[in-house]
């Protein structure tokens, strides 16, 4: 009979916990995070685009680009947002 070494139990006990992480993962999980990472990239890039045009302009086009900018952003945050939820859902976590 072999003896349980601790190199042994080490990797028994990564092995265990890989499994257990596994198991937490699914793919309607990860491809709705995946989303909402993309629509809060995709706003924020819009944002950023909107900036850019405002810093072109001067006045009342100035601000009402710098505010389109803001509710864009805000916007994709919000729909990222309830997209994480449905993706916690989706994993099964409360």
């Amino acid at each position: 009979m072999k003896l349980i070494t601790m190199r042994r139990l080490g990797l028994v006990a990564i092995a265990g916990a890989s499994l257990g992480l596994a198991a937490c993962n699914n793919k309607a999980d990860d491809a709705t995070e995946h989303a909402a990472d993309q629509v809060e990239a995709s706003a924020d890039a819009t944002g950023d685009a909107l900036d850019q045009a405002a810093d072109a302009t001067d006045g009342a086009a100035k601000e009402a680009l710098e505010n389109k900018a803001d509710a864009v952003r805000d916007a994709g945050e919000a729909t990222a947002d309830a997209l994480e939820e449905k993706a916690d859902k989706e994993a099964g976590h409360p």
